[in-house]
């Protein structure tokens, strides 16, 4: 039950940042930020804010400071819009996505690269031994088939 409130207290703390965001903060640092997701305590006193900011270092830098700068005000917009009697303090922490992912595509692609050079030697590549070297029942001819019966 307590796992439920927080799942939701926390989608709902993401939905009213996100749209505090898209609305603007007077803040020129402030880059293209997005909010990708919020974890809360147990007690739901403290919610973690992951954010990625599309731009460069420098961007992300300024969006970082710009963010900081405006946590209380980000924080009372929560509060006045969650209606609960303790608001949780915000954390807001880069999120790691885009670097994460661009590091995933790069070692695919390095995969891809390896599986292909080694498709390539596979393609004139001989057996070392019979083509087939597993050991088959030998068939019967029809004379010892008819002794068999």
């Amino acid at each position: 039950m307590a796992g439920e409130r927080q799942g939701r207290l926390s989608d709902r703390v993401r939905v009213i940042i996100a749209e505090r965001l898209d609305k603007g903060l007077r803040d020129p640092r402030l880059g293209f930020v997005t909010i990708t997701d919020v974890r809360m305590t147990g007690d739901l006193q403290h919610a973690s804010v992951f954010y990625t900011v599309y731009g460069s270092d420098q961007e992300r830098a300024d969006s970082a400071a710009a963010l900081k700068a405006a946590t209380g005000m980000l924080r009372s917009e929560v509060g006045k819009r969650l209606g609960v009697r303790l608001v949780p303090t915000l954390e807001f922490i880069p999120d790691a996505l885009p670097e994460n992912a661009d590091h995933i595509s790069s070692l695919l692609r390095e995969a891809h690269e390896r599986d292909a050079a080694v498709a390539g030697l596979a393609a004139g590549a001989a057996y070392a031994g019979d083509e087939d070297p597993y050991v088959k029942p030998r068939e019967l001819d029809e004379d010892e088939a008819d002794e068999r019966a």
